[in-house]
């Protein structure tokens, strides 16, 4: 693993498309440059972008995060599924095997959170009845924690589109993913989360929620694309979470959400026209995201 000044050195602009000479077609991907180089293998260059494309290309050192961070996890969490992921050849390339993606992706949950139009406390707030086919106790309010954890599956969007909320019963429903595959998808997906919420608290991190995509190799099921990163993960500070509580201001964020909030509050949800970042909220962001890579990879964390 690459320690800060070597991230920070590896390339002056993590989210700049990397064009990768020399290797086979380019495949079209939502966030990523991915490319066949034979025996079913994948060459996927690092995120240049993720959630409001046209802002988030102002981080530096993201994409070089993202997939470190995404690799130490695959190791983590090797021995409760098997994983796409081959060797990470630099900070920003991953080879992978090619897997069958299954077009279901799996978000699990332990607060009703969120600020934007799909998150549960916004569906909750709205007065959806049973968001995601959840039967949520009354009188929640924001960022408290769930009786258990839950999970709310979504379509795997494609590029330009947005992903269809789903309830659990759904996925087999509508023919998505068969029953027994779905079980075990569920089953992994709790058995992930509890590994992950373990960690980031010897981290001085909580968990609040994250998403996995899964595909099959050979009929297996594989964990695909990156985990546990602040793109995918929402952390909160633990020591921050009840101090913040009694003044009526949200945890400590070390995630996207951190930037989805700052956005949210100037009336922009990733339509029209986005509000200009100042630089040095950018550079807190990036700061943040660093931080949370530091902190689940220090040697205290163990594995």
């Amino acid at each position: 693993m690459l320690k800060q000044h070597e991230l920070q050195a590896a390339s002056p602009y993590a989210l700049d498309t990397v064009d990768l000479e020399g290797f086979g077609d380019k495949l079209k991907g939502k966030v990523r440059d991915m490319y066949h180089v034979g025996n079913n293998r994948l060459l996927i260059a690092t995120d240049r972008v993720s959630i409001f494309d046209r802002v988030l290309s102002l981080m530096p050192y993201k994409g070089q995060v993202l997939n470190q961070l995404a690799a130490w996890w695959f190791e983590q969490t090797a021995d409760i599924v098997d994983n796409h992921l081959i060797s990470v050849l630099d900070p920003n390339v991953m080879l992978v095997q090619e897997a069958q993606t299954l077009p279901v992706e799996v978000i699990v949950r332990s607060y009703i959170t969120g600020v934007t139009d799909s998150s549960l406390w916004t569906l909750y707030d709205r007065g959806v009845d049973r968001p995601y086919g959840l039967d949520l106790p009354p009188g929640m309010k924001k960022n408290d924690r769930l009786p258990q954890a839950v999970i709310t599956p979504i379509t795997k969007a494609t590029q330009g589109e947005h992903d269809e909320l789903l309830t659990a019963d759904e996925v087999v429903e509508r023919g998505l993913i068969e029953p027994e595959l779905w079980e075990e998808v569920k089953q992994v997906a709790i058995a992930l989360f509890n590994r992950g919420k373990s960690i980031a608290m010897r981290g001085g991190l909580v968990l609040v929620d994250t998403k996995y995509e899964f595909g099959l190799i050979d009929g297996r099921l594989v964990l695909i694309d990156e985990i546990h990163t602040p793109d995918s993960s929402r952390y909160w500070g633990a020591e921050s979470i009840e101090r913040n509580r009694r003044v009526g201001k949200d945890p400590d964020n070390f995630d996207k959400e951190y930037l989805r909030t700052w956005f949210a509050t100037r009336g922009f949800r990733g339509e029209g026209d986005a509000p200009v970042m100042p630089a040095d909220f950018v550079t807190e962001v990036a700061a943040r995201y660093i931080g949370a890579y530091e902190t689940e990879n220090s040697g205290k964390l163990g594995s």
